[in-house]
């Protein structure tokens, strides 16, 4: 009888699993299957796992854009400066507020939490970034992102978890705090300095709406900025052929649709993130819960 409960048991768990992971995947291989099928029949409703009339139509599309190329490469800057530099001063300000004996550490994480509750919106931010001189450069994207209170909170618990013995010990030595922070504390916080690496980086590859606010000039504009104008390009494509025709031409349809291209898109944004997130794996589960459950 027990071994019928557990066989039970285990026969619930995998078709559970196997529901949850096809809920997951699914959403993505259908995006896949219609970046990869004719935009007419996709019109129709057709595409489900596979494209029915395979085309690499949509792709070329996107790919015929010269501007795209430079966007992609100040993207990947873009996102691998910021990335450094936000991890590296989010750590430094996270062990400053986890050391006990800094004198304003209560008065600082008070105010970083009244941050993340209280905003002054698009329009003081948009005075501010330009009071400093950070238009129409590519330090905007950059500079205003270094340091997130959030990522700050996560660091600074798993930091406060480590054996304070480590750090006294290090400093009875002659160490200094950069020392201790860069050759003790960092080495032992690996997979939440990980964790936090997947959601900055994450953050900077899918940002555009900085680029829409603060950037006029072209040759600074990024990936998801360029791929947006080719989506609004083929929207008011389609709807301008509609209201001169009074109807939608299939030849045009053909060639490009609003969905279609909505879904290349994401294919083309997020396959980056996909490589790279399997070597960062293994660190985030362990990461994350040592980031947010304190002992």
């Amino acid at each position: 009888m027990t071994r019928y409960r557990e066989a039970t048991f285990d026969l619930f768990n995998y078709a559970l699993l196997a529901l949850l992971g096809f809920a997951t995947l699914y959403p993505f291989v259908n995006l896949l299957a219609i970046s990869l099928n004719d935009p007419l029949d996709t019109m129709r409703g057709e595409v489900y796992f596979w494209p029915n009339q395979f085309t690499w139509n949509n792709y070329q599309i996107i790919f015929q854009e010269n501007a795209l190329y430079m966007a992609a490469v100040r993207s990947v800057v873009r996102t691998l400066l910021g990335t450094f530099l936000s991890l590296v001063c989010t750590t430094m300000l996270a062990y400053t507020l986890s050391r006990r004996e800094f004198i304003l550490r209560k008065s600082i994480n008070l105010l970083m939490i009244i941050s993340m509750y209280v905003s002054g919106g698009i329009i003081p931010s948009y005075l501010l970034i330009k009071g400093l001189g950070l238009t129409n450069s590519f330090w905007v994207y950059i500079i205003p992102g270094l340091i997130g209170v959030f990522n700050v909170i996560i660091i600074r618990t798993a930091i406060e978890q480590l054996p304070e013995g480590l750090i006294e010990s290090a400093r009875l030595d002659g160490a200094s705090d950069f020392q201790v922070l860069f050759r003790v504390v960092i080495p032992c916080s690996i997979p939440v300095l990980a964790t936090i690496l997947l959601f900055i980086s994450v953050g900077h590859w899918n940002s555009w709406f900085d680029n829409y606010l603060y950037n006029t000039r072209d040759n600074l504009n990024l990936l998801q900025f360029e791929l947006m104008k080719v989506l609004l390009q083929s929207t008011s494509q389609m709807v301008n052929n509609a209201s001169s025709t009074g109807y939608v031409d299939s030849e045009a349809l053909s060639n490009v649709t609003p969905e279609a291209i909505r879904a290349t898109m994401t294919i083309v944004v997020t396959m980056p993130i996909l490589l790279v997130y399997p070597f960062l794996q293994k660190y985030f589960i362990k990461g994350a819960l040592i980031g947010a459950v304190k002992e």
